[in-house]
């Protein structure tokens, strides 16, 4: 018996019997030799972490644009909290920790530059329309390594495609960080909008802060116990209704008074004409795509889809910079 298999037995003997056991995976798009050491779910973390699309995430915007100051969330720094606070839960209900790490870490791959801004305006201005957790897939399966993609499991890119849709995954890890994902921008959001003085924690309003807690600290804390104890020896992953209503009207706040306040989002705008500019630049101009872009349309894949690959994969500076190459006058030197 190699690691890998006694790793198998272990999860058999200690995960719950609502767990996704390693063993009963539904497997891969393309069938390949297992490890001797790591679990499938562990090889799928392992791709997801070293991949190409996970490094570019520390310089794509969470919410806050170019914030003055080095503490703000990026897109990493929100997929590591999401992570953190998946595994937590996962550990307390005896559910494959792993396989839970591994859709948090991939859960946003597929995220534009620029926050739901970037996604905003590519949504827009494709005729297709465009979600991140779709893209999210589409680097799973195509954009990564050159057009083989990491060729991950069911039940990882499962989690992954269904973190923010109105389907529900089909494991209860994928469940788990569906709820991690909202508890964790909620509350690094609002530390972040304090930072940024456009909240202060008297501003929250009373009567959740009273279920809820009354810093970033004790949020988190009551969210994740009250998933915990009421998703206990259950076949769901819920949370206790008075925490969860008082989650909900929090995200609503947030919503009134951070994703859509003036201040927050007073550069929208920009960031929809800097993605519009590349995208007509790009359609129009498909021979200047790089040069796997060029590789996928001679393969089938439309120019549109193409030029939202390139796009989407962009990281804020790099997308600043694009644009300011194709339409920055250049002034004649000698």
């Amino acid at each position: 018996m190699n690691i890998r298999e006694k790793q198998e037995r272990k999860e058999q003997q200690d995960y719950s019997i609502y767990a996704a056991l390693s063993m009963n995976t539904k497997g891969r798009l393309r069938a390949e030799q297992e490890c001797d050491i790591r679990t499938c779910y562990q090889r799928d973390r392992d791709r997801i972490l070293h991949c190409k699309s996970f490094r570019r995430l520390k310089d794509k915007t969470q919410v806050f644009m170019s914030p003055k100051g080095d503490h703000y969330r990026t897109r990493l720094t929100h997929t590591l909290e999401v992570s953190q606070t998946a595994r937590t839960i996962a550990r307390a209900l005896d559910l494959n920790e792993t396989l839970t790490e591994a859709i948090a870490l991939g859960h946003d791959l597929g995220h534009t530059p620029f926050g739901h801004a970037g996604e905003y305006a590519l949504n827009r201005l494709c005729s297709a329309g465009f979600k991140h957790y779709e893209q999210s897939i589409r680097v799973v399966d195509v954009l990564e390594k050159d057009g083989r993609g990491l060729n991950l499991t069911y039940e990882v890119k499962d989690g992954i495609l269904n973190h923010s849709t109105i389907n529900m995954p089909e494991t209860m890890e994928g469940k788990i960080v569906r709820l991690s994902d909202k508890i964790a921008y909620i509350n690094h959001d609002i530390d972040d909008a304090i930072r940024g003085k456009i909240l202060t924690e008297e501003d929250l309003p009373k009567e959740e802060t009273k279920i809820l807690g009354h810093t970033v600290r004790e949020r988190i804390n009551t969210m994740i116990r009250g998933i915990i104890r009421a998703s206990d020896e259950k076949d769901d992953i819920i949370m206790e209704p008075e925490i969860f209503q008082a989650m909900q009207d929090l995200r609503k706040f947030m919503f009134q008074n951070v994703y859509r306040n003036s201040a927050c989002k007073q550069e929208d705008q920009k960031v929809f004409y800097i993605i519009s500019g590349l995208y007509e630049h790009y359609m129009h101009n498909t021979e200047t795509l790089p040069e796997f872009c060029r590789k996928n349309i001679d393969m089938g894949t439309t120019a549109e889809t193409a030029v939202c690959d390139y796009i989407a994969g962009m990281t804020d500076h790099y997308a600043i910079e694009k644009f300011r190459e194709l339409y920055e006058p250049k002034f004649w030197t000698v």
